[in-house]
């Protein structure tokens, strides 16, 4: 590789000589230090550090205070970042050699300090501004990069070793591992992960969502696979256990607590941004991002759960047990089962409860589908209880409803059995109505029903039949032509028409012209009974008591 460098006088070209020869030397011996440098590695901001080997420091050194090459020099010719440059130089610790240029930050440096020492956060932008305001006269990029060498960074904090005992702790949290697409709905695919800090055994549940019910859900499942259960269980800022939290004082979830009295377990918060106190959670579900998830293919949600239950059991099992090395955590764990807690006898219910008004149609809704009821329940306040496959929906404490859950969008899922008695009471309210209209017009046509019910014939054909009649002839005619028809013994429709047809040619009329005529016009052109006209002549009758009734007497009833 070629390399360049500053010109240099005479007088320091000897030195130069001196501190490469030594270089050359190890390069051929197969020590070099630059080789052991990747040149083509550069700080990034996931590697923001880049290491520095011993002899590398030693020639950055070097080259600066033996040869006072500048650090952009350096950086140049051993080929590394000029920031690894000056790391090395303000680690040393040694005063700077050569000539350094003042800085136009420099007079504001001390009310810079004394700024970010009162409020350490403070953006540069904010303190550029403040700056200018005082003088200053540079640039807004160039004063953020200098601040960022000035600004106080929190010294290093030690940690502890987190040692637990044998089936005394769990850690819980909620894992984004992207969307599902259902149908027409886009729903959020979550992994509920729960570990044992002692065994680190690893259960994992994926849902569609991150409600308190799949939360809960998520604990009895893990619980019930384990057969047991910690003592304490340690949880985020969850909004799944945590409602608020001011400080120390902690109030959890009302269905948190009553679930913990139910299996006799601790809910312990950690601190907040001290997600280091469920580091066991964390890594777990960092093992599950790298080792489960990726090129991983499924066809539900069921079946990636079938595959996350293996794999908590085969691979996840496989693997050594950070608190002893001689196990592995499949072993470690049938250490500890016999630790933990007994389950109870009854498991914990976990179902979403959600009271709904029922409209004017059979359905409820919920979670952005519609769910069937029968029809007397309409205009009705029912509760839906959910459980993951599973919607039930109750009327009291009547189950009225049962349903597969649907996690699709805008689905209409509905029983046979809800719409055939709907259809049915539909059409038999429709002859109901007929019914009452031909009795109305036609009085002998109940007869002709009678009879032909008794028969075996479809009443409600007849009726129609009839009905056309009706409007087609007119009611009186077709009072006579039914007579006629009950007459002859036969209670047919055709019996009707021919009675009528009949009666028009003997009376030389031509043939009825029939006119469509609306639903609203029908019906106000039905059969209007006579009022009897003997109730008025009670208006002017005595009362009991013999005197007139006053209202009877028109004149004595109307102003003066």
């Amino acid at each position: 590789m070629r390399r360049y460098c500053k010109p240099m006088h005479r007088q320091s070209l000897g030195s130069a000589i001196s501190v490469i020869a030594p270089v050359v030397s190890l390069c051929e011996s197969g020590f070099c230090a630059l080789a052991s440098v990747d040149p083509n590695v550069w700080p990034t901001p996931e590697n923001p550090v880049m290491p520095v080997t011993p002899e590398l420091h030693a020639q950055i050194l070097r080259y600066y205070h033996v040869e006072r090459w500048r650090t952009g020099t350096i950086a140049r010719q051993l080929q590394v970042h000029h920031g690894t440059v000056e790391r090395v130089l303000r680690q040393a610790g040694l005063p700077r050699i050569g000539v350094v240029r003042a800085s136009g930050i420099d007079p504001y440096l001390p009310f810079i300090h004394e700024t970010l020492k009162l409020f350490p956060t403070l953006g540069a932008s904010r303190l550029y501004t403040m700056a200018r305001e005082r003088g200053y006269k540079g640039g807004p990029d160039h004063f953020r990069h200098l601040i960022a060498n000035h600004r106080p960074r929190p010294a290093a904090e030690a940690y502890l070793r987190l040692v637990t005992l044998v089936g005394e702790q769990g850690q819980v949290d909620w894992a984004h591992f992207g969307h599902l697409q259902i149908g027409g709905a886009k729903r959020p695919l979550m992994a509920f992960v729960m570990v044992l800090s002692w065994s680190r055994r690893i259960f994992l549940r994926f849902s569609l969502d991150a409600r308190m019910e799949s939360f809960l859900r998520g604990h009895v499942q893990a619980f019930e696979t384990w057969q047991g259960l910690p003592r304490v269980l340690l949880y985020d800022n969850l909004k799944s256990a945590v409602l608020q939290r001011q400080g120390d004082a902690i109030r959890f979830s009302p269905q948190l607590l009553a679930f913990a009295g139910h299996y006799h377990f601790e809910p312990r918060p950690v601190a907040v941004a001290r997600g280091n106190e469920k580091g066991r959670v964390e890594r777990a579900i960092r093992y599950v991002r790298d080792n489960f998830w990726p090129a991983r293919t499924f066809t539900d949600l069921c079946d990636l759960n079938a595959q996350a239950d293996l794999w908590c059991v085969g691979q996840a099992d496989d693997r050594l047990c950070p608190q002893d090395k001689t196990l592995t955590v499949g072993a470690a764990f049938a250490q500890e089962q016999p630790r933990l807690l007994a389950l109870p006898a009854n498991p914990f219910v976990v179902e979403e409860r959600l009271v709904v008004q029922v409209g004017k149609t059979p359905y409820v809704r919920f979670d952005l589908n519609d769910y069937s009821v029968p029809h007397t329940q309409v205009r009705k306040s029912l509760t839906v209880l959910a459980a993951a496959q599973q919607v039930r929906i109750l009327n009291g404490s009547q189950v009225v409803a049962s349903h597969v859950r649907s996690y699709d969008k805008g689905q209409q899922i509905e029983l046979a059995l809800h719409v055939k008695d709907l259809v049915e009471r539909k059409a038999q309210a429709r002859s109901q109505r007929g019914m009452s209209r031909l009795r109305q017009a036609a009085p002998a046509s109940q007869e002709l029903l009678n009879q032909a019910g008794a028969r075996g014939e479809n009443l409600g054909s007849i009726t129609m039949t009839l009905l056309r009649l009706v409007d087609r002839y007119g009611a009186a005619e077709v009072q006579a032509a039914i007579s006629a028809a009950l007459v002859r013994g036969v209670p047919h429709p055709n019996a009707v028409r021919l009675a009528l047809e009949t009666q028009r040619e003997a009376r030389q009329m031509p043939a009825p012209v029939e006119i469509q005529l609306s639903a609203k016009v029908r019906q106000r052109d039905g059969v209007i009974h006579a009022h009897r006209l003997d109730t008025y002549d009670q208006l002017g009758a005595p009362t009991p008591t013999g005197s007139p009734n006053p209202k009877g007497d028109a004149d004595e009833t109307q102003p003066q």
